[in-house]
């Protein structure tokens, strides 16, 4: 199938490109963008008219647990490790496959609202995550959550793990994997290896919480006999590494991290609200590392909303290192896009709007709506004022998914699923 989306006001996210084109032509052929420019040959099956409005990359989330849509505002008074440990967890094991699936297409209803186009998942019951994916269009990288010693058990997880990869892996374009393990501090130093062993063997980056909150930076000097950065460097030299959160770095342990292969998964909406703190992101980015943007789990996070993501990346830095001056917006939509390809590997495919891509985007609308006008900067105006319900349609793979905020989804019958659900194992 051929699309033509005309007359848009194109922001590409490509280094190739301006950073801010008028009236431009996208073209798509199937599941990739052709042609861009202006006044294109109106030979396509379906032709939509952008005029007025912005054609953007789909966004892309590095960090999110998918199934927990259900578990949206279950935290309030609780820090991460009470939260999992005395709410989060405890419910988790009531699950059924069932569950999963239906909070999953929750998620993914919830991304396609509101401008993502790819998500980097954490979690379990992966089987029944990449079916709704498959059924919702979303672009997902994956993976079964890895934790525990080096026992039966562990061993398990990781054979799990490994028939996920066998009977999945490379099938659909739109599913790929890497491996996922929890955080040190839930995991023994002999099952680390074991797992960095696996991630070398199949080629795959590791996904992993770290540094999130002060208590757990703590648990893990004292089973580790070393710090955090110090088991990096240890057990991970040469395999890259996408790291959630960040916020107990030191500037010194930030400088050491841009030796290894890292991308920075930044989730300032959930850090806040389990008072975790605020990552030094504006140390990262001047070090040169991968910063990328992540909501977590709605349990923590609230939503997927990565707008709002975006906004209190912006602001929290210019606050805490007194500059007004840092982190351009224009920067902060690379990190929704761009960079998060990058950090999964998927740089070549999607991130940027170029010809022989994927037609992985977003048309937003920002002219109908008091809160965005007057638009005196594009791109600020996108960072600060522009919200999921500014997206009107989404485009993944080059399916249209969302057309004028219109979704092909039982939507009703997926909010009455998912509150059954929670009522059951509160």
């Amino acid at each position: 199938m051929k699309i033509l989306i005309k007359n848009a006001t194109l922001i590409s996210m490509s280094e190739k490109r301006e950073k801010i084109e008028n009236d431009k032509d996208i073209k798509i052929e199937d599941s990739k963008i052709i042609e861009i420019g202006k006044n294109l040959k109106e030979d396509a099956d379906k032709i939509m008219d952008a005029t007025g409005k912005i054609v953007m990359p789909g966004f892309i989330n590095t960090h999110s647990h998918v199934p927990m849509s259900i578990f949206r505002e279950t935290v309030d008074g609780y820090n991460l490790q009470d939260w999992l440990n005395k709410k989060i967890w405890p419910m988790e094991d009531k699950l059924t496959n069932q569950d999963i699936y239906e909070a999953s297409l929750l998620s993914f209803l919830e991304m396609i609202e509101t401008g993502t186009t790819t998500i980097n998942d954490m979690y379990f019951m992966t089987e029944e995550i990449i079916k709704a994916a498959k059924v919702s269009k979303i672009r997902l990288q994956t993976s079964k959550t890895l934790m525990g010693q080096n026992d039966e058990a562990g061993k398990q997880r990781i054979q799990e793990l490994e028939k996920l990869l066998n009977t999945y892996e490379g099938k659909d374009e739109r599913i790929t994997f890497n491996i996922g393990i929890h955080g040190l501090y839930t995991s023994s130093r002999d099952y680390i290896k074991q797992c960095v062993h696996f991630a070398k063997e199949r080629n795959l980056p590791i996904h992993l919480h770290f540094c999130e909150n002060t208590k757990e930076v703590e648990d893990i000097k004292n089973a580790y006999n070393a710090t955090p950065i110090q088991v990096l460097e240890q057990e991970f030299t040469g395999q890259k590494l996408i790291l959630a959160h960040c916020v107990k770095l030191t500037k010194e342990e930030i400088e050491r991290l841009k030796n290894l292969k890292v991308s920075i998964s930044h989730c300032p909406v959930s850090n806040l609200k389990l008072g975790c703190g605020i990552a030094n992101i504006f140390e990262m980015v001047k070090q040169g590392i991968n910063v990328t943007l992540g909501t977590d789990g709605q349990g923590s996070g609230s939503n997927l909303d990565l707008f709002e993501t975006m906004k209190y990346t912006a602001l929290l830095q210019k606050g805490i290192q007194e500059d007004a001056t840092l982190l351009p917006a224009y920067e902060v939509l690379k990190m929704a896009t761009i960079n998060g390809a990058k950090a999964l590997g998927l740089e070549s495919k999607i991130g940027s709007l170029e010809v022989g891509k994927k037609a992985d985007l977003i048309v937003l609308d920002l002219q109908n709506n008091a809160v965005t006008n007057p638009i005196n900067d594009l791109c600020s105006d996108i960072v600060y004022n522009a919200k999921g319900s500014n997206v009107m349609t989404t485009i993944i793979n080059g399916e249209v998914v969302m057309e004028n905020r219109k979704v092909c989804y039982p939507k009703q019958e997926i909010y009455e699923k998912c509150k059954k659900i929670i009522e059951r194992i509160q």
